[in-house]
C-alpha cells in the first residue's frame, strides 16, 4: 500500500462483515457506520439476533496492552453493576485480529442524549461517576497514558508550529497566546493531585440515557488524572451556571467518592489543554480521508483566527477566580 493510501481504505463493507463472522457469528450483510472518527464503528446486523457494535481500532494508536487494559477496566466496572457498555468475549477473547484490524464487538444499546442542564440527570451521573472513581483508585494503570502537560499541550503546540497548518499571519499570535498558557498552567500541573483511573472522556457524547439511568460509553480514551478530568466537562455556562451544575454532580459524586475541592483550580487550565490538543488532533489525522470531509472548517485562515481568539479568552479565564463549590 502507497503512502497516499490510508489503512482505513482496506476496510470495506465486506471486511468488516469478514471480521464480525471470524468471532462465530453470522452477519446478515446489513451494516451502518456509526459516529466516529478516531476508530471506525459501525452497527452490523445479526442473523436471529439483536445488531451488536463492531469498533475497529485505528491502526498504530494503542499497543494491544493498552486496548486489553481498556477492556479489563470496562469489566471491572460492569462486575460492579455499574452502567458501562462493555466488550463482548469470543473464546475468552475480547480484543480480535482479522484482516490487519483490531476490533471488539459490544452489545447496541440505544437511548437519548444526556441533558446537561437538567440537575437529577447531572446528580445521576454523578453518582455514577463516584462509583466509577471508586473503582478506578482501587489500582493504577500500566499501559495506559496519564494526563499530562506535555502530552497534552506542549507536544500539541510543537506538532502545529512544525508543520505546514499555520497561515503566516497567524503564526506569531500562536506562537504567542499558547507559550503563555503553557507558562501559566504548568505550576499546576507540577502539583502532586491524586491520581485515578478515568473514563478521560466524559462529554455528552458519551453518554446515553436510558432507563432514567446514564449509561456511559466508549472508554478509548481512558487515562489517569486527578477526577476533575471527568467532571469539568458537564459544567457550561455563565459562572453561577457552572456552580449550580457543580454542585448537582459532586452531590451525586461524594455518595461515593470523596471530591477534593482544590482540583477546581484545573477547570480553566483544563479546557485550555483540551482546546490545543484537539487543533493537534485535527492536524495529526488530516491525512485520514474521513477528517477532511466531517470537519471541512479545520485548517483554513478562519479557523486558526477564530481558535487563537478562543485561546486568548481561555487566557483571561486563566486569570478569574477558580469556581467554588456552592450548596453541597
Amino acid at each position: 500500500m502507497s503512502d497516499s493510501h490510508h489503512p482505513y481504505e482496506a476496510l470495506t463493507p465486506d471486511m468488516v462483515i469478514d471480521c464480525v463472522e471470524s468471532v462465530g457469528l453470522w452477519s446478515d450483510a446489513r451494516i451502518f457506520p456509526l459516529n466516529s472518527y478516531e476508530n471506525r464503528v459501525y452497527q452490523v446486523g445479526i442473523e436471529g439476533a439483536e445488531p451488536l457494535i463492531a469498533k475497529f481500532y485505528r491502526p498504530g494508536r494503542w499497543t494491544d496492552a493498552q486496548i486489553l487494559e481498556e477492556h479489563a477496566f470496562t469489566r471491572e466496572l460492569v462486575e460492579a453493576e455499574i452502567p458501562v457498555v462493555g466488550p463482548l468475549a469470543f473464546h475468552g477473547k475480547t480484543l480480535m485480529e482479522h484482516g490487519g484490524f483490531r476490533f471488539a464487538v459490544f452489545p447496541r444499546r440505544g437511548g437519548r442524549q444526556l441533558e446537561l442542564d437538567n440537575f437529577d440527570h447531572l446528580e445521576q451521573v454523578g453518582t455514577m461517576l463516584g462509583r466509577i472513581h471508586a473503582v478506578g483508585a482501587s489500582r493504577p494503570f500500566e499501559h495506559r497514558p496519564a494526563l499530562t502537560l506535555q502530552h497534552f499541550a506542549i507536544d500539541s503546540r510543537e506538532f502545529i508550529l512544525s508543520g505546514d497548518f499555520l497561515p503566516r499571519e497567524n503564526r506569531l499570535a500562536y506562537e504567542s497566546v499558547t507559550a503563555d498558557i503553557i507558562d501559566r498552567v504548568a505550576p499546576l500541573f507540577e502539583q502532586p493531585w491524586r491520581q485515578l483511573r478515568l473514563h478521560g472522556d466524559c462529554h455528552a457524547g458519551n453518554f446515553l440515557w436510558r432507563d432514567e439511568t446514564p449509561w456511559f460509553v466508549d472508554l478509548d480514551d481512558c487515562l489517569t488524572g486527578p477526577a476533575i478530568q471527568d467532571i469539568w466537562m458537564l459544567i457550561s455556562g455563565s459562572r453561577a451556571e457552572q456552580t449550580a451544575y457543580l454542585d448537582a454532580v459532586i452531590e451525586g459524586y461524594e455518595t461515593f467518592s470523596p471530591f477534593d475541592p482544590r482540583e477546581l483550580q484545573l477547570v480553566e487550565p483544563l479546557r485550555c489543554l483540551r482546546q490545543l490538543h484537539h487543533a493537534a488532533w485535527l492536524a495529526r489525522r488530516w491525512q485520514d480521508p474521513a477528517f477532511p470531509l466531517a470537519f471541512p472548517w479545520f485548517n483554513t485562515p478562519r479557523y486558526w483566527a477564530e481558535h487563537i481568539l478562543a485561546l486568548r479568552e481561555q487566557q483571561a479565564a486563566l486569570q478569574e477566580p477558580p469556581l467554588t463549590l456552592g450548596a453541597v
